[in-house]
């Protein structure tokens, strides 16, 4: 089940959209692409999907190409949503479904299961232009996933969601890899594809910058952070042997360091000094690492 991306480039006219990218997306996990505006997410899933051919390279899922004979094993959230606003809940899916080859008595009770799992079953025969924007995106991602698809690519599935609808729908996700779809999803938020994701690949400018597994990614990196909060100056760590950066914070500083061993160093330093009231070593963000390898911030 493994999805193969294979020195795929893609170009309109001049403009290389995504400029040789290899990846191998394992089965039954979350793979997230990272990037900014124009970084390629968006052509690289039009690519899987087969909606555009790639320039050169190749892309297959089980080993072959994504068709249109294969549209009953994969779900699709677009960045663009794209519901029929005069249609209800109700007619709006099963009219999906049916174009999935589901009978519609399975769909009604795919619909209803996942109506309530949103806490939405009233929304059934709303229209779609009477939802609110957060609600028509619950909807969306139904339609994404009503027929179990054993694939499915999410582009910003997060985005323009208040705290509670991004955290019921991460939790939904998740449900969906422990029962075995493998999920591809972009972002611009680090923090959720850190706390989603195995796999990932930050994209910038159609080129792969950092991709692997989160962990090896991070240990690959070398730095770790340290938090330290005290009741005294801590500006002389600045210049401590082992620091990469210091930032002051209004409860002490974050630095940036080269090892734990330096951690050690530094702990037996500021406990000469005075209380300290936090002292915490934690690895590195993917923010850190973006800002590292491209040279500016990730927002």
């Amino acid at each position: 089940m493994t999805l193969k991306i294979e020195h795929v480039t893609k170009r309109f006219g001049k403009f290389t959209a995504v400029d040789q990218l290899s990846l191998e997306i394992p089965e039954k996990q979350i793979f997230g692409f990272l990037g900014s505006n124009g970084a390629g997410k968006t052509t690289t899933f039009r690519m899987i999907l087969g909606l555009i051919d790639e320039t050169e390279g190749q892309i297959t899922w089980e080993g072959e190409p994504i068709n249109y004979q294969r549209t009953d094993q994969i779900g699709y959230l677009p960045e663009e949503r794209g519901l029929y606003p005069k249609l209800t809940v109700k007619d709006q899916i099963v009219y999906l479904g049916r174009l999935r080859g589901m009978d519609k008595k399975d769909i009604l009770a795919e619909l209803e299961k996942w109506l309530e799992r949103f806490n939405v079953p009233q929304y059934i025969d709303k229209k779609i232009e009477e939802l609110s924007k957060g609600n028509q995106q619950k909807i969306q991602f139904i339609s994404a996933v009503i027929h179990q698809p054993k694939l499915l690519i999410l582009d910003e599935p997060f985005s323009g969601l208040d705290p509670v609808n991004v955290e019921q729908m991460k939790e939904a996700v998740v449900e969906l890899k422990q029962a075995g779809t493998t999920i591809v999803f972009s972002s611009h938020q680090m923090d959720t594809v850190e706390e989603l994701c195995e796999y990932l690949c930050i994209m910038q400018e159609g080129k792969p910058v950092i991709q692997g597994g989160l962990k090896e990614v991070k240990r690959s990196f070398g730095k770790q952070n340290l938090f330290i909060h005290a009741d005294f100056d801590l500006t002389f760590l600045n210049d401590f042997p082992g620091v990469v950066s210091q930032k002051i914070t209004s409860e002490g500083c974050k630095l940036q360091i080269e090892s734990e061993e330096v951690a050690q160093s530094i702990l037996e330093a500021v406990h000469k000094k005075g209380l300290v009231r936090r002292f915490a070593l934690e690895e590195p963000s993917l923010n850190d690492i973006f800002i590292e390898k491209v040279g500016k911030s990730y927002e």
